[in-house]
């Protein structure tokens, strides 16, 4: 029998490969003094700017291959670079101690990192590999090279490793990555994030794993379990070749509903559509069958940048996302910042608890001639597709009024102007505050649709922030307080005539489809690789039946009973 080791399950999907042990990628550094410290330091401007110039083409490797979500690690980690704080200390370590550039910069890192790692918040902690990547990429440039890439692995492998740098694994090619296994992670760190994004199965945090496996052992790895086994016997062996071959041939049958119809066993239709951040992700969505955008979240088009896009770099930007769609429709949502996503040319202020403080819609009222600018843009793309507008974190009814009529103002502007655009756009609303849940019904007489973003929806309802690996166990999206809060939203925006989509993780989770179904849910919008899955619930699941399961998960006391339900329709 082999070794059994247990882990966090970060990215689903089993993979059974041999072992290939990544050396550590930190550079070894000593200390010597130097005569000529302005020297040095021309050095690590040096470095910086063949640093900078490397995250500039990882971005667009992630762009190319995940999408802007993934590619904005990048841009974070070129800001640091930037920032005068980590810059400052290392000249002040080379000038002072007259040190040698890569011993000033291993000094300043090995301090910063030991600070994240102290702290008892795990998300943060997990923010040090931020940190140890920066240094490691600019220690690497010191010393003259780029380092060791991932990218031309040449046979199929688990990769065993302490930690993976998020550079790393944006290159790794997923024909031949077979799964990821790490010391150290969670299920918010980035290793496990890239995993779920490349469709790579991946277990972390698995403490010393590193210390155990050898280069060419067969590993088995079930990432929906969490489970690594080293050097399996013939009966694991034949297990986990099984269940590969199994998912191998699931992966085949969903690719042939890419043209399927979203449709019921008895009849009921909805629309499932793609989550994205720019243009270029489009193309993900279609090639998975995705019949409309969404959410198209136009912050993206913000960040990475000294000043606010104009409205011609935004209308380009909605028109060819329109054009791209060819009549299927698009919803924009509004510029939707602070909370996790600061920009600092807008002049956010810096608050205790920003997730309830100075964002999204309430910054777009405030900062008129911003909103204008993108409400004029999105009016003017309209004309080239079936674009919708949607308000992000509504709170109340005077809200959606006054948002209402900056777009009125847009329109009319347009009009004089002589610009077409059309008239009938339709207007919607996120549903992600509770207050906003609890009025559905005097919301809904105020706009065409609502689409539930259920990521902010669920840490505002059960008072639990979503990143804090701390109470993860609370952040339950089946809870059935989060389910009669949908259930009440839709009803609201039913009994007015209006429809009601989600564009939160929830939607893209295949074992909440039927009970969003049942609950009546009109529109699923979702990650393209989720598109496929949720699809395929649909089209194996009778209405009648999901209306049954949905009253009877509104009664249950906990997500575990609605997840007994859900398990139990399966069988």
């Amino acid at each position: 029998m082999g070794t059994v080791y247990r882990g966090v399950a970060a990215s689903d999907g089993v993979a059974v490969a041999k072992a290939w042990l990544v050396a550590p990628s930190e550079p070894s550094v000593e200390r010597v003094e130097v005569a000529d410290p302005q020297a040095e330091w021309a050095r690590v401007e040096r470095a910086i700017a063949a640093a900078k110039e490397e995250l500039a083409a990882l971005r667009q490797t992630a762009l190319d291959k995940l999408g802007e979500a993934e590619a904005q690690l990048f841009v974070a980690h070129a800001q640091m670079l930037d920032d005068p704080e980590l810059t400052g200390q290392i000249r002040q370590a080379i000038e002072a101690e007259r040190v040698n550039a890569e011993w000033a910069v291993k000094s300043v890192i090995d301090t910063l990192v030991g600070l994240f790692d102290a702290l008892d918040d795990e998300y943060m902690r997990q923010r040090a590999a931020d940190v140890r990547d920066v240094g490691s990429r600019l220690l690497r440039h010191l010393q003259g090279g780029g380092g060791a890439s991932l990218a031309d692995l040449a046979e199929p492998v688990v990769l065993v490793a302490r930690d993976l740098a998020p550079s790393d694994t944006v290159q790794l090619d997923p024909a031949f990555v077979r799964a990821f296994v790490t010391d150290i992670g969670g299920r918010t760190s980035h290793t496990a994030i890239m995993a779920r994004s490349l469709g790579i199965p991946a277990v972390v945090g698995l403490g010393d794993i590193t210390a155990h496996v050898a280069s060419g052992q067969v590993l088995a790895v079930d990432g929906s379990e969490g489970l690594v086994v080293v050097e399996p016997n013939e009966e694991e062996l034949a297990r986990f070749s099984a269940q590969v071959e199994r998912q191998q041939g699931e992966r085949s049958r969903l690719a042939a509903l890419r043209d399927a119809e979203s449709v019921t066993l008895d009849g009921r239709r909805v629309e499932i559509a793609g989550n994205i951040g720019t243009p270029a992700e489009v193309a993900q969505v279609l090639a998975q069958g995705g019949e409309g955008i969404g959410l198209f979240r136009s912050e993206f088009l913000y960040m990475n940048r000294d000043t606010a896009p104009t409205e011609e770099e935004q209308f380009a930007a909605y028109k060819e996302v329109a054009e791209a769609m060819a009549l299927r429709p698009v919803i924009v949502r509004t510029l939707d910042v602070g909370g996790d996503k600061g920009i600092p040319y807008l002049g956010l202020p810096h608050e205790d608890n920003p997730f309830l403080g100075y964002r999204a819609i309430r910054v777009c009222l405030d900062q008129k001639e911003l909103f204008a600018a993108q409400l004029r843009a999105i009016l003017r793309a309209s004309h080239y597709g079936k674009l919708r507008v949607m308000f992000p974190m509504i709170a109340t009814v005077e809200e959606v009024r006054a948002a209402k009529r900056e777009l009125e103002a847009a329109k009319q502007a347009l009009r004089e102007e002589g610009v077409p655009f059309d008239e009938d756009i339709e207007v919607g609303i996120m549903i992600e505050i509770p207050a906003a849940a609890v009025v559905a019904d005097r919301l809904a007489r105020e706009v065409d649709f609502f689409s539930i973003g259920t990521n902010d929806l669920v840490q505002y309802t059960l008072a639990c922030d979503r990143l804090n690996e701390r109470i993860s166990h609370l952040y339950q999206p089946l809870n059935p307080s989060v389910l009669r809060l949908v259930k009440m939203v839709i009803d609201g925006a039913h009994a007015e005539g209006k429809w009601v989509g989600m564009c939160g993780e929830l939607a893209g989770d295949p074992r909440a489809t039927a009970i969003l179904l049942g609950l009546g849910l009109d529109e699923f919008s979702m990650s393209a690789g989720s598109i496929l899955k949720v699809r395929d619930v649909v089209r194996n699941t009778r209405y009648e039946d999901a209306k049954a399961l949905a009253a009877r998960a509104l009664e249950a006391d906990t997500e575990a009973d609605v997840l007994r339900l859900v398990e139990g329709l399966r069988s």
